[in-house]
């Protein structure tokens, strides 16, 4: 993993609006209609490359595909994960999306979350059915893992980047379990099926980025749950993770969660400082999380009282996912010398706070949005490289 050792170097969390053409392909297939499968693999092919592209010219270092295959962080391994069997509702396949009406935020502010539904962003993205275990888990995305590793390669060859990523879900199934006897028995069979995922994108030359969401932002629908409870439930989950990715090479696997990818008051965040000790006994080499948003955005002082764990970087966002605006480059610059301030320059590279389409089709970062803050974080990278090595 290239570290920022004469400029600052940059990334982003993986996500980025499909373009139409795959996004009407996805949801054609999403809906059961036949899909001119050549002509689709050879347009995620173009994409790709064209994504790798414009991510070199708007100043990112650390490239990935867009996620430009998938129906969303998770739902793509519906296609990939085998031993499960599709349920659809009595009411349909619910529109996805981060919001549930019980959370701690929603509870605060229903009128906001109310609205929110009502005009839901959410309403047109890809919708896939929820699944049941049924049977033995096993790796069965082998194919499509390597078409998209080759896309990958192959678009950072033509567009000259030197380092790419593949985020992968993390190794804990959220779907019900009608087949192995404990859950424990469960996640760690799924565990090891993710494996194979992990070590085919390390075996590719590719760093690994593991997401896992769901380790920080549970909070808000774990009403029930005190700050010391849901500490020891992350606890928990991280020996989960860290049983999957035993024996891989650390220093080339990035770790993302996030507090959440709705917009919203967002009230009922955690606080980096209540949950940071044990993100980082987590075995990768860097953390990915959100800093650049108004509930985060001085939580570089944190990172002042804490000592990094030797040889680890951290991936603070400088631009935000959880609003429209785009960040000036100069605002960008400046939080990207607090956080090489904090914690050394040689320990950062910076991105955004998560994903701008981490469910395909959802409107709330439009793609021309998605691409001015990249290119808002390539130019504020450059600019506060010029304050930190003058």
């Amino acid at each position: 993993m290239k570290r920022s050792i004469d400029r600052i170097r940059t990334t982003h969390t993986g996500s980025l609006p499909r373009p139409p053409e795959i996004l009407e392909a996805m949801r054609a297939q999403a809906q059961g209609r036949d899909i001119d499968v050549p002509a689709h693999e050879a347009a995620l092919t173009r994409n790709i490359a064209a994504i790798v592209k414009q991510q070199v010219e708007a100043g990112i270092d650390t490239v990935s595909d867009g996620e430009c295959s998938k129906p969303s962080f998770r739902a793509y391994l519906s296609e990939r994960i085998g031993g499960f069997e599709a349920r659809i509702p009595a009411g349909g396949i619910p529109v996805p999306g981060p919001v549930t009406p019980d959370s701690r935020d929603a509870a605060m502010f229903p009128d906001y979350y109310q609205g929110m539904l009502e005009h839901n962003p959410f309403a047109n993205a890809i919708r896939v059915a929820p699944r049941v275990c049924v049977g033995a888990i096993r790796y069965v995305g082998q194919k499509a893992l390597q078409r998209d590793i080759a896309n990958l390669k192959q678009a950072m060859a033509a567009a000259g980047a030197e380092e790419g990523f593949m985020p992968s879900s993390g190794p804990i199934p959220v779907d019900a379990n009608e087949h192995y006897r404990t859950q424990d028995e469960y996640f760690q069979a799924n565990g090891e099926a993710m494996r194979e995922e992990y070590r085919a994108i390390l075996d590719a030359g590719l760093l690994l980025q593991i997401d896992d969401p769901r380790l920080v932002s549970s909070w808000d629908g774990l009403r029930n749950m005190s700050l010391a409870q849901y500490r020891g439930w992350m606890q928990k989950r991280i020996e989960l993770i860290n049983h999957a990715l035993r024996g891989l090479p650390e220093d080339r696997i990035r770790f993302h969660t996030c507090y959440g990818v709705n917009f919203g008051p967002r009230l009922s965040d955690l606080q980096l400082e209540q949950v940071v000790d044990l993100i980082f006994t987590i075995r990768a080499g860097a953390y990915s999380f959100e800093t650049a948003n108004p509930r985060h955005d001085h939580e570089w002082r944190v990172a002042k009282t804490f000592k990094l764990p030797e040889g680890k970087m951290l991936i603070p966002g400088a631009v935000t996912h959880s609003n429209a605006m785009v960040e000036h480059a100069e605002v960008v610059a400046d939080r990207i010398e607090r956080w090489a301030n904090a914690v050394g320059r040689e320990n950062i590279m910076v991105g955004n706070d998560c994903g701008f389409a981490s469910t395909a089709g959802n409107t709330e970062i439009p793609m021309t949005v998605a691409w001015a803050k990249l290119r808002a974080l390539g130019e504020g990278a450059r600019l506060a490289s010029r304050r930190l090595w003058q």
